[in-house]
């Protein structure tokens, strides 16, 4: 992230005024205060079980990407990071909101180390935990000291993030069903199941600096390449890697179409009915022998080649959207957390003689 920023004076800061500090520093300092509000956020008025629910799933982690990248981008743009903290905190909760109904959906059990909220708590109050976290962001919004036609702007962000989100996990629950498996209607789906939620910290951060809709939109648009990277990295990691669920395969296992599906059957489509019949295989059937073998011949293929090789191509292409943007700053917090984003992997790009950077 940027080396400095400049914090404007405001009572009782523990900064004086145009003191320079380090935006990684500035992020640190306020994840505790993002934490604090989506803790209080959650237990509302009065503490019920839902909330001890929702609390009990943001405590298991995570790496708060979103909330950092909406703190990083607000100070970058010249904003106090403690204005942007319930802009944090509004669109890290919208992302956990997806996370407990997606566990849901795809049957995982495991989720930062613990087992997942429906596994704790029922299908039942699994759907209400994500549907409050879900709600909570539109509450949340209301702490952000803006005007008002600014928050409306800010609500609008929200609700277009979480519209995208849910179409783009929709549609990705019926790629295998209408044997849309090309490459094209992959890349439909994530731009938005995954792209949008990378795309508004930014937008939002952007809006409380002071920026217009337009310039904020504007600044955002890479963040939504950066997504789309994040979720070709997932894909990557999911069968060369480490995600952290306790077996690797979970998306063979889910019957996920994946970037490596997609990758292997644009070169050999005479698989598509064994490759097929292998992801409608109910998860507990699916033969470990089964995800072995794919996993040999996903590289063996090219299609794991073509899935990096597109990686980096997008990468060399944010790389030049972030540079026209003329913001140094948040150009520099856009190309870290790519370098974040493709660091699980890098170990595979590396393997595969593709440059890390």
């Amino acid at each position: 992230m940027p080396d400095d920023v400049s914090i404007a004076p405001v009572a009782q800061s523990p900064w004086t005024a145009q003191q320079r500090i380090p935006v990684r520093d500035l992020v640190l300092t306020a994840l505790p205060w993002v934490e604090e509000h989506m803790r209080g956020a959650a237990a509302g008025t009065r503490l019920e079980r839902i909330g001890l629910i929702v609390q009990e799933h943001l405590e298991t982690g995570g790496k708060r990407l979103r909330a950092s990248l909406a703190l990083a981008a607000g100070a970058s743009l010249g904003a106090d990071v403690r204005s942007v903290v319930p802009w944090a905190s509004a669109v890290e909760l919208l992302h956990n909101a997806s996370l407990v109904h997606d566990d849901l959906q795809d049957g995982d059990t495991v989720r930062r180390g613990a087992p997942t909220t429906w596994v704790r708590h029922g299908t039942a109050h699994a759907i209400n935990a994500g549907d409050l976290m879900l709600m909570l962001p539109f509450t949340v919004t209301a702490d952000v000291p803006v005007p008002d036609a600014t928050r409306w702007h800010l609500v609008r962000a929200l609700s277009t993030s979480a519209v995208e989100t849910v179409r783009g996990q929709a549609a990705e629950m019926d790629l295998l069903a209408t044997r849309r498996l090309g490459i094209g209607d992959y890349l439909r789906v994530v731009e938005g199941k995954t792209a949008s939620l990378l795309a508004v910290p930014v937008e939002g951060a952007a809006l409380v600096a002071g920026r217009t809709i337009t310039e904020a939109r504007d600044l955002a648009r890479p963040f939504r390449k950066l997504g789309t990277l994040f979720q070709l990295q997932d894909d990557v990691l999911d069968l060369y890697g480490d995600k952290g669920r306790r077996e690797i395969g979970a998306d063979l296992r889910e019957g996920k179409v994946s970037a490596l599906v997609v990758e292997h059957l644009s070169r050999w489509p005479q698989d598509e009915a064994e490759l097929v019949e292998l992801l409608e295989t109910p998860r507990d059937e699916t033969p470990e022998a089964a995800v072995a073998y794919w996993i040999d011949r996903f590289a063996e293929s090219g299609a794991l080649d073509g899935a990096l090789e597109r990686i980096v191509a997008m990468r060399d292409a944010l790389d030049t959207e972030l540079a026209a943007l003329g913001e140094p700053r948040l150009e520099t917090v856009g190309r870290r957390l790519c370098k974040r984003a493709l660091g699980p992997i890098a170990h595979v790009m590396h393997a595969r003689g593709h440059a890390v950077r």
